[in-house]
């Protein structure tokens, strides 16, 4: 990669690593992280217990810190680290399992470990790596020579120099290594170690995206079935040659050999025992390094199986065509929209060119209905009737006043067409009472009656309406109560 301005300004705003290390909460994600996947080796985790071991980290932090700091729950951590705009954990389900699992992304273990070292290290040895170095190089060269003669020569050389050291162990006269020397080469088994588990994940990662690619070949794909399988199998077989498939398969096999697993683990013990070792107190677990690369490669394997099992499901002749049903409804849909971008309809303009009915379900909670109220009951006093005179004035009772409650009603309706909530004071300025006392009150009933009906008793509202008196002069009355919401049902 080119170290210009744009391609490093390009990687500040999509890599996740560099958008972990930017992040104001990176100490919490690298060190939880870092403890929970990297210490242990531990390649998925199941959700409830990341989110157990995330909840005590911040109640850990808030005790120390306060109470303002990571003010939000685990769960939400976790989802906020896995999603797009993050990218530092893979949330996925497992295969027969209905609870997300997670695992840490390549991008994060690399900006883990770029964050370990870091640290100041006793000293930086070198010769160590100079000697790889050089054994490489020998190596590539010993590897590449075609010329007999040139490789007997090499191996005549290499005879005599095991002879004479081996003449030099007769006499007594042992080439040992000094402390030093045994710190600078552990130091960089252990560094290399650890690289070595963190390449399983990009293996993991690059034969995810494989799988992805080689789908979105099935699902576009126009030709013949046969032809597709034949080109998908070609490019598994170029896959499995190629650089990195050929090094996996050669370090599986190295690591599958039971004489070379109880040699390593015989060496590694050994080393682990020496007192200049010992100094350097290494982490325990290279003592099982060997393992934890075996379980790695174990699931880097069950992840390229499972793969390979949707893969064989996906290429089922009625996914296949169920798939091809799909992409051609697809490509319909996309046919009719361009044409219909470049000769619009006139009706195109109308509030009626495309109708869809709004998804949705009403939904009516037990407890949203009242409770059964008993109607009261009218007791009538036993009294004797007594002749009423002729004097009586009977205007009083063709004066009583009849409001229309279903007039209210359609009028609330109305209003809540257009907006989803609307005040009693806002709906008597559209349509003022009319009848006064008698129509606030039947308004007031309404509300009471309406499951979604909202009284909010800190505020008041203020309702006035026009009456006349008996001389036929027109009063203002008014009226304070508190704030009536109808809500939208």
């Amino acid at each position: 990669m080119q170290l210009d301005f744009h391609t490093l300004d390009m990687q500040r705003r999509q890599h996740p690593a560099w958008r972990l290390l930017l992040a104001d909460s990176a100490p919490l994600v690298a060190s939880f992280l870092h403890r929970v996947f990297v210490q242990p080796n531990v390649r998925v985790m199941a959700q409830a217990p990341l989110v157990e071991a995330l909840e005590d980290t911040l109640y850990g932090l808030r005790e120390t810190l306060g109470q303002q700091v990571f003010p939000k729950s685990a769960q939400a951590y976790l989802n906020d680290w896995a999603a797009n705009d993050k990218g530092w954990l893979r949330k996925f389900y497992p295969l027969g399992s209905d609870e997300p699992h997670y695992d840490l992304t390549p991008p994060t273990e690399r900006a883990l470990a770029w964050l370990a070292s870091l640290s100041e290290r006793s000293f930086v040895g070198t010769e160590s790596r100079l000697l790889t170095l050089f054994g490489l190089l020998k190596q590539m060269n010993d590897g590449s020579e075609t010329s007999p003669e040139a490789r007997l020569a090499e191996l005549h050389v290499q005879r005599a120099a095991i002879e004479a050291e081996m003449a030099r162990v007769q006499e007594g006269d042992l080439a040992l290594l000094d402390d030093t020397a045994l710190k600078d080469r552990f130091q960089q088994f252990s560094a290399l170690a650890r690289e070595l588990l963190a390449d399983f994940r990009e293996v993991e990662h690059n034969f995810r995206a494989l799988d992805r690619s080689v789908r979105e070949r099935i699902a576009l794909w126009d030709g013949a079935k046969g032809a597709l399988l034949q080109d998908i199998m070609g490019q598994r077989d170029a896959i499995a040659e190629s650089d990195q498939g050929k090094s996996f398969r050669a370090f599986w096999d190295f690591l599958m050999s039971q004489s070379r697993q109880e040699a390593f683990t015989d060496l590694l013990a050994r080393v682990l025992e020496l007192p200049a070792v010992a100094d350097l107190q290494p982490d325990q677990r290279l003592k099982r390094v060997h393992y934890d690369w075996l379980d790695a490669g174990e699931h880097a394997q069950r992840t390229v199986a499972q793969l390979s099992q949707q893969l064989r499901r996906f290429l089922d002749d009625k996914a296949w065509l169920e798939n091809r049903r799909i992409m051609d409804i697809l490509r319909s849909i996309e046919g009719r929209a361009l044409a219909l971008r470049d000769t619009a309809p006139a009706s195109l303009r109308s509030p009626d060119f495309a109708h869809i009915d709004e998804i949705g379900t009403d939904i009516e909670l037990p407890l949203e209905r009242p409770l059964h109220q008993i109607a009261p009951q009218t007791l009538l006093t036993r009294v004797a009737l007594q002749a009423g005179g002729d004097d009586a004035d009977a205007s009083a009772l063709f004066a009583q006043v009849l409001v229309d409650k279903a007039v209210l009603a359609a009028h609330v309706r109305q209003s809540l067409q257009t907006q989803n909530q609307v005040t009693l004071a806002a709906l008597l300025q559209t349509r003022p009472l009319q009848q006064g006392l008698g129509e606030l009150v039947a308004y007031l009933q309404l509300a009471s009656e309406s499951p979604g009906s909202v009284v909010d008793e800190a505020t008041e509202d203020v309702v006035a309406w026009v009456v006349r008196d008996e001389a036929g002069l027109e009063m203002t009355r008014r009226a304070r109560l508190p704030r009536v919401i109808f809500v939208r049902g």
